[in-house]
């Protein structure tokens, strides 16, 4: 038996997964050994917590992929309800937030973590899961005429609006544009109008362009982005050491475990800038190797999406795989100079308890959308073998009824099988 499209996309999503988290294990262990054996007299103190994070994380992953979250489903137990879920992973990280404002700590002039039995939380990572999540069911109902374009307006303002205000008070604008940006994709995903779109984009850049402007250390960090020799010691340091690093790796690099900008020239060189240290210990191949490797994770998550069995699930597949992809591509585009530094971790490679667990979740809940629709069609297919004998004995039921009566049509007017979102199939006007 030949597998199905959804099952090719799984493992070759898997696959990527595996790759980046096998990668991010080796380079966290060679970007950070120096600096822990000098503070912590133990070369692999960061590769010994990535390891815990990880068996963790794997445990997240299998939950999410195993529940059986179904639009359908609303109203029975809450792991099935993708709505109580949605709201209650929101509600607890807004309360995170909150907490952290309250009594969270941090570095870099940033407050971002809560200690929950002497572990480091970030709170901003949940967050986006839940607006994800809360954001396709609300599309989802949109899609079903169940809710109007309004309400669906003021519903996604009070999901991201209350979440973007407590993050910009940590102060994490980074964060904020990854909230951001995965929720715009997610509108776009769920067919939003393109001229809303737009106006969504240009009142956004402004209000970006704003948020720089008034606060002191945002324009500081932009204007070291157009021209960082400008404050090499100052703003401008991390973004030079990082090209350093780059420059210094050439083609194939100087050598697993031989980088020199990780003898305390490059901060943070085992979270937000593991990127660089790849690139001059592995070079240009090794770099490349990560950037096809989230091609690949973001091809085969978005081919998971377009064979989902229903809208919610498309919703939440392509939702999930854009967050991240786009959380990649913003960490990238920061360590290498294309835009400014925003703080953000490389999925699945840099060093973080609360990055790791948080995009393993969503990547169990992405595979569960491929189960999820495996399923469906295998059971389309034993009931069309099963209901292909009794179709020749009623010869009276033509094949364009029988096609009217299994499905209906989606508000784009693309057709799907009735059944799998718990709707009504749609009527046939009378000649």
């Amino acid at each position: 038996m030949t597998r199905s499209k959804s099952q090719n996309a799984a493992y070759l999503f898997m696959g990527a997964t595996l790759f980046l988290v096998l990668v991010g294990l080796l380079m966290i262990y060679s970007a950070s050994s120096v600096a822990d054996y000098v503070r912590n007299a133990d070369s692999a103190y960061h590769l010994k917590r990535q390891l815990v994070f990880l068996v963790i994380g794997l445990a997240a992953l299998f939950v999410g992929s195993r529940l059986d979250l179904r639009y359908s489903a609303r109203g029975t137990a809450i792991l099935r309800d993708p709505e109580r879920l949605g709201w209650l992973i929101w509600g607890g990280s807004v309360l995170g937030l909150i907490a952290v404002l309250v009594a969270g700590i941090g570095k870099w002039g940033a407050q971002r973590w809560i200690l929950i039995g002497g572990v480091p939380i970030q709170p901003s990572e949940f967050a986006k899961l839940g607006c994800i999540l809360t954001g396709a069911v609300l599309l989802a109902e949109w899609k079903r005429h169940e809710i109007d374009g309004r309400q669906l307006a003021g519903r996604l303002a009070f999901v991201l609006v209350p979440v973007v205000a407590l993050v910009m008070l940590q102060p994490d604008m980074g964060t904020t544009m990854s909230i951001v940006l995965s929720m715009y994709l997610l509108l776009w995903i769920g067919d939003i109008s393109g001229r809303l779109l737009v106006s969504a984009a240009g009142t956004g850049a402004v209000l970006v362009g704003l948020m720089i402007w008034v606060e002191e250390y945002r324009l500081s960090r932009f204007l070291a982005f157009l021209d960082p020799w400008k404050d090499p010691k100052g703003d401008g340091f991390q973004i030079i050491q990082s090209l350093y690093a780059f420059g210094s790796g050439g083609l194939t690099g100087v050598g697993l475990g031989l980088s020199k900008q990780k003898f305390f020239y490059l901060p943070a060189a085992h979270t937000d800038f593991i990127f660089a240290i790849i690139g001059e210990e592995l070079g240009l191949l090794g770099t490349t190797a990560i950037v096809v490797a989230f091609a690949v994770f973001a091809y085969a998550g978005v081919r998971i999406a377009l064979s989902a069995a229903n809208n919610f699930d498309r919703l939440l597949a392509g939702g999930l795989t854009a967050m991240i992809a786009t959380q990649a591509a913003m960490n990238m585009a920061a360590v290498t100079g294309l835009m400014p530094i925003t703080g953000i971790p490389l999925p699945l490679v840099s060093y973080g308890g609360s990055s790791l667990i948080f995009t393993l979740a969503c990547i169990g809940l992405i595979l569960g959308v491929a189960r999820r629709s495996t399923g469906v069609r295998a059971s389309a297919g034993r009931a069309g073998a099963t209901t292909s004998g009794s179709r020749a004995q009623q010869p009276t039921q033509t094949r364009g009824s029988d096609r009217a009566d299994s499905t209906e049509r989606r508000r784009d007017g693309r057709p799907h099988l009735s059944g799998i979102d718990g709707g009504k199939p749609a009527r046939r006007k009378r000649a």
